[in-house]
């Protein structure tokens, strides 16, 4: 079994000015890691690439639990799963549940509401009972959450996309989908920014298909 997990909730590139400066390096070391690793890494490096990061981040948190260190675990966390596959990536994928919910509960509208996007994912991506938590309702709520928190931001879109994809529901989805592609640029999220908008235009392609 392989989790299919593709994370980048972050909608800023820095906090605003409530976050330390070593917080706001911090931040910025996980995200542009994060990048690198899951767009211009080799597939076969990336699981121990993202192992190091996770361990990283882990760490970052114990000395700093900020909600934007605690989202970016999760984020890292899940994709983590996504290059490990299997049964394997279960424990992964409930690490991250666990900090993003951290995150929320410490800050709701860290990052614009990021976390909502990040566990909204989880949920359905991750399958369901008994195997795993997966829950499409539960995932539907969050999505939404998120888009109220960042309307025109290129994460929330584009996971809510995924998600009416998969629920076959495809006009919904092309709608989603042209609004990430309509996204701002992030300032200091240029390799994440541009990974994310193929990944926008190649799930266009295939819900186009649908619509034809």
């Amino acid at each position: 079994m392989r989790y299919l997990l593709v994370f980048c909730a972050c909608l800023l590139s820095l906090p605003a000015f409530a976050l330390s400066e070593s917080t706001q390096e911090n931040l910025k070391l996980l995200q542009t890691r994060w990048a690198q690793i899951n767009y211009q890494t080799p597939a076969a490096e990336r699981e121990k690439d993202f192992a190091r990061l996770s361990a990283e981040a882990a760490t970052m948190v114990r000395n700093d639990p900020a909600a934007e260190l605690l989202i970016w675990r999760g984020i890292i966390l899940s994709t983590y799963a996504g290059a490990k596959g299997g049964l394997g990536a279960l424990d992964l994928v409930k690490q991250a549940r666990a900090s993003l919910e951290q995150a929320i509960k410490t800050d709701p509208a860290a990052l614009d509401g990021s976390a909502y996007t990040s566990l909204g994912a989880l949920y359905y991506q991750v399958p369901g009972w008994p195997i795993g938590f997966g829950d499409d309702e539960q995932a539907d709520v969050l999505l939404k959450k998120a888009l109220t928190m960042n309307p025109d931001g290129i994460d929330p879109n584009y996971f809510y996309g995924d998600f009416l994809f998969r629920e076959k529901r495809y006009a919904e989805a092309k709608a989603a989908l042209e609004k990430a592609l309509k996204a701002p640029d992030r300032p200091g999220r240029e390799v994440a920014d541009a990974g994310r908008r193929a990944e926008v235009k190649a799930l266009l392609i295939k819900v186009q298909s649908e619509l034809d």
